[in-house]
């Protein structure tokens, strides 16, 4: 269930982020308020899932699993060209997630 409610977490902040876009500078109604409903929920059900996750496993996780999902969004969605080196950024993010999980400590 923790990890359940972090994956939850992560696809709010996700969403939230990508309305950020769509708000054009938090003139636009609805996607500001998609901005702030979903960083509140991913907020909630984060501090949720540190209930049973170590904070320094959960916030790793959370911020390397949004931030690879909204570069892969910000190509798709908006058209946002990435180089080599922001994919290799991307990927060392991911695999430093991995190196954190591989601790045993949860």
């Amino acid at each position: 269930m923790p990890y359940l409610l972090l994956t939850l977490a992560i696809a709010s902040e996700v969403c939230a982020t990508s309305c950020l876009k769509l708000t054009e500078g938090f003139t636009r109604l609805w996607p500001s308020l998609g901005v702030g409903l979903g960083y509140l929920l991913s907020f909630l059900l984060l501090g949720r899932a540190l209930k049973h996750i170590p904070v320094s496993i959960a916030y790793a996780v959370w911020s390397g699993a949004g931030t690879a999902a909204v570069a892969a969004i910000g190509t798709i969605a908006f058209g946002e060209q990435l180089g080599r080196a922001q994919w290799l950024g991307i990927a060392l993010i991911i695999v430093g997630v991995v190196v954190l999980n591989l601790r045993g400590s949860h």
